[in-house]
This record gives C-alpha cells, structure tokens and sequence, in this order.
C-alpha cells in the first residue's frame, strides 16, 4: 500500500526501521544533511482529487496561455471550460466512477481535454501508446476492462479502433478531428492531415466529439477518495516484461506532482513555459509536462512528435524555460548539425529520465549548447513516476540519478537476501517508499506482493546511495550480462563506448551462447559524417573496460537504433529485430 508522508515520518522514529549508519542518523536520512538549500524533505504533500488543479488554474491564471500547439493556443480558462464540457458530456454517454475510458491519442490538445475530464466524470483514465498493433491493444482492453476509447479522426488509428469494437469488449470510440486543433490557414495547408483522415461510420459506437462538448460544461460531482480511487492505469512491464496496469491513485499523481514542483524551487507561476515533446500517454510526460505545469499555471508547449529542427526553432521563438526529454532526445539536439545556430540561454532546467543517459552525452550537450541545466532523475511507473532528481540548483553530479524528492525514502536492499538495508556505497536493489508509490497492479494481487513488499516498492534496478545521499545507478537485474558467472552491467559497457567521439547511440546486450552462458554484444550508428569500425571500437576499449565486459561482438550500423514510443533505445526491440529474441 502506499505510504503518507506522515506515515513515512513516522517509521523514521521507529528505531528497528533506520538502516544501517550512516544512511540514516539523528534522526535524518543521509540526503537530508545534504539537501538543496531552501527545500525540505519534510515538505507537505497534499492529497487531491488530481481535476483540482484545473479548476484552480483555470481561475489563477484564467488569461494566460495554457497550450501552445501547431501555432494555436488555448488559455487556462478555455483549457478549463472545455475540460468541464468534456466531463458533462461523458457522463452523458454513460461515464461514472471506475468507468474505464482509454485514451488513444498522440500529443494534442485533445489529450488534456480528455485526461482531466474523465477524471472530472468520476472515471478511470487508461493510457495506450498510438503505435500499439492490434494484438498489444486487444490485450489491455481486455485487461483493464476499457469500455470507452478516444482517438484522432486519423485512418491508421481508427483502423485499429474499429478492429478492436469487433473483436474486444470495446464498447464506443469517441473520435476527435485533428483539423479542429490547427489554425485556419494551417488546415488549409495540412494536406498530410487531410489525406489521411478517416471516414467514420455515422452509428451509435462511433461518438463524434462535437456530441461529447455539445453542452454548458455542467458535469455531476462525483465524490472521490483521493487515497484510494485509481484516477490512472498505467501499463508497464514492470519487472517481469508482462505488461500490467499500475493503478496510480488520484494522492499518487496530486503527491508526485507536488513533490517535483517543490524540488524546481525557483519556478516562476504563471509566467515560465516549457517544452512538451515528450508522449502525454507515457508516465514521465504525464506528471511533469502536463500535471506539473498546469498547477503552476505554466505554456505547454505541445508537439505532436519529435522533430529537433522544431524544437529548436520553438525555443528561439518562445524561450521556454523548462526542458523534460529522455537522453536520446539530449542527444540528437547535441549532434544537430546547426545546433551552434540556436540560443539554448533560456533553458533553467533540462530534466531527463526514463533511460540511462551516458555522462559523454551530458558532456556533449553542455558542450554544444553552452547549458548548464541538464540534470538527470530516476522514477518508474509504478511510483507516478519521479523519485529522485538533481537538483536545478545546486550541486549536480554527473553519473547519478540525484536525491530522492520531498518525502521519497530510497533504501539499498541486499540481493541475497532481499531484505537486510545495505550502508553507503553498497549495492543492491533499489527500493522506494513514499507517497506516490502505486495502490498496486490492477487485478494482480499476486504481481503486486511480489513488487511491494514490507512497504517498499522494488524497481528491480541495481545502485548505490553516495555519502550525500545522491543514487548511482548500475544497472536493471534484468539486464545483468553473465559471462561465466561474472556480472557485466551493459550501461558500463555502453559508457565507456560513448566516450568515442564517433558514436552517436550505443546498446549492449546479452546474447546467449552455449559456453560462457551469455555474450556481450553491442549495436552502434556513429554519428552523422563521423565512421568507425568494430575493430578500432575494441581497441579504443581496451584500457577502458575488463577482458569479460569488451563486446565479443559489436555491430555498426548506419540506421538509427530502435526506439520507444517516448524514444527511448530499446533493447528489447534490438533483439526481437535482429532475431536474437522473440517481441
């Protein structure tokens, strides 16, 4: 279950709980002694009904532009009646507490509208990824019980929703015209959107959006349990690969939220902007791109996907302040050919997370960009998603993954036995306590038991906690290479493998072989006009890793590396394309 933070504060005082010396002494934990001047670890957080923050912008910052999409934008208070319009007509359709209402939507306006006016009609927000095939859908429809979905009027996906209401429990697909979102001219000019709209079957499973807003934005109160009603189902794979939902609470989502707007200390209300490039399906975006921003009365500036040139171009025109990306994002901006063009100044704070990032792709994006402000934090789905973070001001070390966030325990647990609490500089598995860890996986007791267990929550990663508190990582267990028995932790390997000025994305992995158990193999794509080969990447190894962790093999291959959907490099979708494993 997840814990309060009084409830946290509480076991701080019970003597049989505080780890070994000196993680926690004099009743403070070891990143409390060495916290960022001006916030405390002890900071109030609140539970909410998560739709409040609407409300409450819409009436704080009523005039002042909430999303800035395709060169059109919306004010808080039109971001806040349309979400009230949203709601009532939901509730119309049949939405009310626990309904199920997927969202199958990629970035746009239409993804907040929906977000928080589900939440707004008593309803369960289910998150699905846009590129999913049919099969990936069909399972979690099924699984968490969706009744209603929303989607872009788009033919690829309302291809798969009309698939999905023959074959699935799906009931009804509310279907929202990307035109609608552009400015005048620019439909006009979208002949791509144009070519690719779908039309829709006029029945009574196809809802169109102009009946769901048909109506003066009066939607029913519904009564919510911020403790216990699940305002986000959240699929993952958690530790095992088998994708569950993660029932994120409305107080996990309202806490998570106000645990990183405390940490960016120096946010400016109602006048900073940031940079929304990352999927609004996906956990990381969903807190701190959109929760975060709308309770500080923040521009989101929204992109339907990544493009850099376009990126670069939005912060030499609105110099937004806030950047949240993962690493690869970083790092195509680094090696943009024309990134010396572009004034980087106004960013305060470059947040990443959701993968690894190489210290040599830090060091090159600090290099190219003339910033400072890049910091890189660790959170899981399963905990709403941020744990720790460096800080935005303050001492930043390059390598780790900060300090655990206003309320966040984070203990090193021992792999041998799973429950004795390791000191500083051991490693183990990490593990998190704190308010914004999941209720649990949805209609999976069993799962749930076996990732929370005596109030932790266990990410299955491998780290250490530093003298000040700040958590390095190793590696995923999952992910260990074992080559004769000896581990080999592939970000290591891909660490080393970054520091060659040729290469632009590295992955490493196990593959199996009958004699040493596993092999390290890596995949490599130097970067643009820059070569290099297999050979003169093992020699640049040599003095860099040990004999058992240089690639047996290494692959250089001018394509891009496969991605996620939130671009991060995907390991899993390397081996299933190289026939290594099967997807």
């Amino acid at each position: 279950m997840t814990n309060t933070v009084k409830q946290i504060q509480a076991d701080i005082a019970t003597p049989d709980k505080a780890p070994a010396q000196p993680l926690f002494e004099d009743g403070k934990w070891v990143w409390e002694r060495h916290y960022p001047e001006g916030i405390s670890w002890k900071a109030p957080i609140l539970k909410k009904p998560l739709f409040h923050i609407v409300d409450q912008a819409a009436e704080r910052y009523a005039h002042k532009t909430a999303i800035e999409f395709q060169g059109r934008s919306w004010t808080y208070a039109e971001l806040g009646k349309m979400v009230n319009r949203v709601a009532e007509g939901l509730q119309k359709f049949g939405v009310t507490k626990g309904t199920k209402v997927g969202l199958f939507l990629p970035n746009s306006p239409y993804s907040i509208m929906f977000f928080f006016g589900v939440l707004k009609a008593g309803g369960t927000v289910v998150n699905y990824n846009p590129l999913y095939v049919e099969r990936e859908l069909a399972s979690q429809i099924e699984d968490s019980e969706t009744d209603i979905m929303v989607t872009l009027d788009q033919q690829a996906l309302v291809d798969k929703m009309n698939a999905m209401l023959k074959t699935t429990r799906l009931k009804k697909v509310i279907v929202c015209p990307f035109g609608e979102t552009l400015p005048f001219v620019k439909m006009l000019l979208n002949t791509f959107a144009q070519n690719n709209t779908a039309k829709v079957d006029a029945d009574s499973r196809h809802i169109p959006f102009s009946e769901i807003v048909d109506n003066p934005g009066r939607p029913i109160a519904i009564p919510v349990d911020a403790q216990e009603d699940v305002a986000v189902l959240q699929y993952t794979g958690g530790t095992t690969g088998v994708p569950k939902g993660a029932m994120l609470t409305h107080a996990n989502c309202y806490a998570n939220m106000m645990q990183i707007v405390t940490w960016v200390k120096d946010l400016r209300y109602g006048e900073d902007s940031i940079i929304g490039v990352l999927p609004l399906f996906h956990v990381f975006a969903m807190t701190v791109v959109m929760n975060c921003s709308i309770y500080a009365g923040l521009k989101i500036l929204l992109f339907p996907k990544f493009d850099v040139n376009e990126v670069m171009e939005a912060i030499k025109k609105h110099r937004p302040t806030l950047f949240p990306a993962v690493p690869a994002v970083f790092n195509a901006i680094a090696n943009a050919p024309n990134v010396g063009d572009y004034d980087f100044s106004s960013l305060r704070f470059c947040i990443t997370g959701g993968a690894p990032m190489a210290a040599d792709v830090q060091r090159l994006f600090e290099e190219k960009t003339n910033s400072r402000a890049l910091a890189e934090g660790y959170g899981l789905t399963e905990a709403a998603p941020g744990c720790t973070f460096n800080p935005p001001v303050g001492k930043k070390k390059p390598g780790s993954v900060g300090q655990p966030v206003p309320g966040t325990i984070v203990e090193i647990i021992s792999r041998d036995d799973g429950k004795t609490v390791l000191g500083v500089g051991e490693k183990g598995e990490v593990c998190i306590s704190g308010p914004q860890v999941m209720k649990g996986y949805y209609r999976r007791p069993e799962a749930t038991a076996e990732q929370i267990k005596n109030g932790r929550l266990h990410t299955g990663d491998v780290g250490y906690l530093d003298s000040e508190g700040y958590l390095h990582l190793v590696d995923r267990i999952k992910d260990l290479i074992l080559v004769r028995g000896y581990n080999v932790y592939p970000r290591m390997v891909e660490e080393a493998i970054y520091l060659h000025p040729a290469v632009e994305e590295c992955i490493v992995a196990g593959v199996p072989d009958a004699e040493r158990g596993e092999n390290v193999w890596a995949w490599v794509k130097p970067a643009a006009g820059k070569t290099v080969s297999a050979d003169a990447l093992k020699e640049f190894l040599i003095d860099k890793l040990s004999p058992i962790e240089v690639p047996r093999k290494i692959i250089v291959r001018e394509k891009p590396l496969p991605k996620t959907a939130v671009g991060k490099l995907s390991r899993k979708d390397l081996l299933a394309e190289e026939g290594i494993i099967r997807k």
